[in-house]
């Protein structure tokens, strides 16, 4: 959720400068079911706009009516949404709406603390209750520092309302190594799932950043020259070199670190090979690394082309960092969604 939170502080960011005001949606609760959990959030401008979705599509034209009466008073206030009736999600949600108003201190301790791959927490005060109350509203907490999103500023130590409290990670990363057509597509699903996407090439690749719509950056290196430091417990790596050779030495370049999920492309006669010879190399290797390597990448959906196979990777991926068995879910018993404790 980090990347869908960033994408609304970025869009109220560009409404400000405008001077365009804008009310942050944000779901604090919920009784039952509901297509989205709490934690998901959207954001509502003054001139209609919407960024992000709570639901499934119903909840959001009731968030922009509601919104309008905390555009017009500048009161936040909590709305219920029960979709028993006509989303069939046998659920209520409990959703606070707030004028939201990032101020530059805040801007610049939230961008700083993506770039540094950083945990954050988002606290919302709330009550279970529709209407106004005092002391509803949202605070995001960086390095131990809080910051108040809400507009006007609410209180925090005597507040005596529920509190809703998210730890937000580092956004997701996928590192891929390589740069040839399927590694394009692959870029192409990752970010639209929301990762940020990093590529790393050979030296010889006559590719740039252009080549890989959605990616983040693209460094032409070595396997010697790789800079694994900012590789961590947030990332997925997918080597697709289409050069066992290649492979190798960014598979043994990679020995130090301890990301996601590792993916490695090709049948598994060529995943053997890699990893007896990345055995030898590297025999000291620990158990938890090769628990992440995952080789044939993917799921066995069916696919054949590149942009099946990527969606194979990333299914794959999803499964195997939520640990989640995939299966059909008309055979799962219970909610769909796991619930998570915040």
């Amino acid at each position: 959720m980090t990347h869908e939170f960033k994408n609304i502080v970025e869009r109220a960011l560009l409404a400000k400068t405008y001077g365009i005001t804008s009310v942050l949606a944000s779901v604090v609760a919920l009784d039952g079911s509901s297509y989205r959990r709490p934690g998901v959030r959207m954001l509502v401008l003054e001139n209609g706009d919407m960024v992000g979705a709570v639901s499934g599509g119903c909840v959001e034209k009731e968030v922009l009516l509601q919104s309008q009466s905390v555009f017009k008073t500048g009161v936040s206030k909590i709305m219920t949404y029960d979709g028993r009736y006509r989303l069939g999600c046998e659920g209520v949600l409990y959703i606070l709406l707030e004028l939201f108003d990032p101020q530059e201190e805040f801007s610049h301790a939230f961008f700083s603390c993506l770039k540094k791959r950083i945990p954050f927490q988002i606290i919302s005060f709330f009550e279970k209750s529709e209407g106004v109350s005092k002391g509803l509203g949202s605070y995001v907490k960086i390095n131990d520092t809080l910051f108040s999103i809400s507009n006007p500023t609410i209180e925090y130590e005597n507040n005596k309302l529920s509190v809703f409290r998210q730890n937000m990670l580092p956004s997701f990363k996928m590192l891929i190594i390589g740069a040839e057509h399927d590694a394009v597509k692959l870029c192409q699903y990752a970010t639209l799932t929301g990762w940020e996407v990093d590529i790393i090439a050979g030296v010889n690749e006559y590719k740039t950043l252009e080549n890989f719509p959605g990616a983040n950056s693209f460094t032409s290196t070595t396997a010697e020259s790789l800079d694994v430091n900012t590789i961590d417990s947030q990332t997925a790596i997918v080597l697709m070199t289409h050069n066992f050779a290649t492979d190798l030495r960014y598979f043994v370049a990679l020995k130090t670190t301890m990301p996601a999920y590792i993916g490695l492309l090709g049948p598994s006669k060529r995943r053997d090979d890699l990893l007896n010879q990345f055995m030898e190399y590297c025999p000291e290797i620990e158990g938890d690394f090769l628990e992440r390597i995952h080789g044939p990448a993917g799921l066995n959906i069916g696919s054949e082309t590149p942009e099946e196979i990527a969606i194979s990777i990333i299914s794959e991926i999803l499964a195997f960092t939520r640990n989640h068995e995939p299966m059909p879910l008309n055979q799962k018993r219970g909610e769909i969604h796991t619930k998570k404790m915040l």
